[in-house]
């Protein structure tokens, strides 16, 4: 189920990359049963509330690419996961798994990798105290 609520918010943040529409416009196609659909509109709504610190992380972390050169899909991908490493309760080692997951299934041949390196150095910085 939170499977295929990450799926659609990732759906609905590439959607966003080209329509400048409110979460639950993004996610109305979404054919979701009530929580999952709940927790893809809090996904959703939460990156796009963080998503200027979420890209400075991810900026400053994305060595030789920076966010701008980064694949559109991977890039979202990569938002979620640090939304929900950083703003959730969700155990750090779910977050990673599933946005790996999603790179393997979404993104680009070079998605899992980067979205693990990324996701575990911020986690073990978070663990450290030094993220932002």
């Amino acid at each position: 189920m939170r499977r295929k609520a990450r799926e659609a918010a990732l759906r609905a943040l590439y959607r966003r990359e080209f329509l400048d529409l409110a979460p639950a416009e993004l996610l109305a196609e979404a054919e979701l049963p009530k929580e999952a659909w709940e927790f893809a509109h809090s996904l959703l709504s939460g990156v796009l509330a963080h998503q200027e610190e979420i890209d400075t992380i991810i900026d400053a972390r994305a060595e030789g690419w920076g966010l701008d050169r980064l694949p559109l899909v991977d890039r979202n991908i990569l938002r979620l996961g640090l939304y929900e490493l950083l703003y959730t309760e969700t155990p750090p080692e779910v977050v990673i798994n599933e946005a790996v997951e999603l790179g393997k299934i979404y993104g680009t041949e070079r998605a899992p990798a980067v979205v693990n390196a990324i996701l575990d150095r911020v986690w073990k910085e978070r663990k450290g105290g030094e993220v932002g």
